[in-house]
């Protein structure tokens, strides 16, 4: 089993602060998306390949929990792995945290189905998926 493997990098601007000076929640959910289009590329394919195949992915659940408040000028980095493998989705989950200090801001939880393109349906997943997402699968929560 791995561990968290980094999906996201960047910075808390100052433009991405609301009136209260801190990131607005907005801004949490695009740097989360950004994490989680990378994590499924790396349990798949790059993007390219799955719409020439007519496959994505379509997010069903997110939970995210905001624990310690960014403010302007904090270095970010989330950190993703697999939390479970079902028929027909993955079930994941993110860090958000400071790069130095290792502060824990935030976290989300989601569920996102394996999707064909011209159905416009969830599908199984296919075995290379499985095999690749098993590689990033997190020990069972303590």
């Amino acid at each position: 089993m791995a561990g968290l493997v980094e999906t996201y990098r960047g910075v808390a601007y100052p433009w991405l602060c609301d009136s209260m000076g801190h990131m607005n929640t907005q801004h949490y959910a695009a740097m989360y998306d950004s994490a989680v289009f990378h994590l499924l590329a790396m349990i798949s394919a790059a993007p390219e390949e799955m719409a020439t195949r007519k496959l994505g992915w379509a997010d069903v659940r997110q939970v995210i929990e905001y624990h310690k408040e960014v403010r302007s000028g904090i270095l970010l980095v989330i950190r993703s792995g697999v939390v479970r493998i079902g028929n027909k989705s993955v079930e994941h989950r993110h860090e958000m945290r400071g790069a130095f200090g290792d502060v824990l801001h935030s976290t989300l939880e989601g569920v996102t189905a394996f999707f064909d393109l011209e159905k416009r349906a969830a599908a199984p997943l296919e075995d290379w998926i499985r095999e690749k997402a098993s590689a990033l699968l997190l020990p069972p929560a303590p």
